[in-house]
């Protein structure tokens, strides 16, 4: 892993690896790609509040803060936009040397805090979102949205082995 620049990005040179040194953050920062789900999610560029205390500790850096977006997608069930705004809460231990296999490191003093917020982000996205918990969603036969017409219908349904026959109803009809 490489780390480069940018706005979830931290310096910890300033905590000096002496456990108990804290500094705390408070910024805006731009969303950036992909931090989501496919249905719903925050749009890149989108502004992110996020509140972020860097603690020494003696193994590494805790990294403890909040975010809050605002994410938007559509409902799984009649593809109406969906939109909500979202805080999430993390944690994670940057480890100065020797990063286990679910461990983050450092790279120098850097931190690079984007895995950590995209995790939270997507946990606490909901897997299916929806407009509304009762949306009946979409007609199967034409596509109408169902909550725009509580009484949509489609006549009776008719057997497809016995659909030939309605031809012969109709000829004889005219």
């Amino acid at each position: 892993m490489t780390v480069s620049s940018g706005d979830l990005v931290f310096d910890t040179q300033v905590l000096g690896r002496r456990p108990g040194t804290e500094k705390t953050y408070a910024r805006t920062l731009d969303a950036p790609a992909d931090l989501g789900l496919d249905v719903l999610g925050v749009p890149e560029g989108s502004p992110i509040e996020l509140e972020l205390r860097l603690e020494a500790v003696m193994d590494g850096v805790l990294a403890t803060g909040t975010a809050s977006a605002h994410v938007v997608g559509e409902c799984v069930r009649c593809l109406e936009r969906v939109e909500d705004d979202l805080d999430v809460d993390f944690q994670e231990l940057y480890v100065y040397d020797d990063p286990g296999e679910d461990e983050l490191a450092l790279e120098g003093d850097l931190l690079d805090l984007e895995p950590v917020l995209r995790d939270a982000v997507v946990l606490a996205l909901p897997q299916n979102p929806l407009c509304d918990p009762d949306c009946p969603g979409l007609c199967p036969e034409c596509g109408a949205r169902l909550a725009d017409d509580p009484d949509h219908t489609h006549g009776e349904a008719i057997d497809p082995r016995w659909a030939a026959l309605t031809h012969l109803t109709e000829h004889n009809e005219e």
